[in-house]
């Protein structure tokens, strides 16, 4: 797939078909862009949990915080990862240890290794976007 540029049914059909989200790298601070992605992902409805391991056992969002993607316990179609294009690579090994669905890389985000193996598992990409900003454009 060419992650410069993705058709609008490819992230559509991504953010209607996925239930529950993990948002790595979500912070407790309102005024951090995960924060605000992760309440607003809760609030359309996605099963959402947080992965911070600073706020484990905590919420964030109103969202249940586990440690780590493996401590989940139940399953998780996509993980939306605010962490550094470096670090990205070992969440979605993570991703794909767990059997998510999708990984999506926020804005900013970019790791075409990463994306490669996670391709390879089966599991659809996308990078530098952030759903948050691409749900009310493709859901109209």
């Amino acid at each position: 797939m060419n992650h410069d540029s993705y058709p609008d049914a490819y992230i559509s059909d991504i953010l209607r078909s996925v239930k529950t989200i993990a948002v790595v790298g979500a912070s407790p601070n309102e005024m951090r862009p995960s924060f605000g992605v992760t309440r607003f992902l809760a609030a359309k409805g996605f099963d959402v949990v947080a992965i911070n391991p600073g706020h484990a056992g905590g919420e964030i969002a109103g969202c249940p915080v586990f440690a780590t993607l493996a401590d989940v316990p139940h399953p998780i179609d996509m993980v939306d990862v605010f962490r550094n294009s470096d670090a990205a690579g070992e969440t979605v090994d993570e991703a794909i240890a767990i059997g998510a669905k999708v990984v999506w890389l926020q804005l900013g985000v970019r790791n075409d290794a990463a994306a490669a193996r996670a391709e390879a598992a089966g599991l659809k990409v996308v990078m530098n976007r952030c759903p948050k900003i691409e749900w009310p454009r493709v859901s109209g």
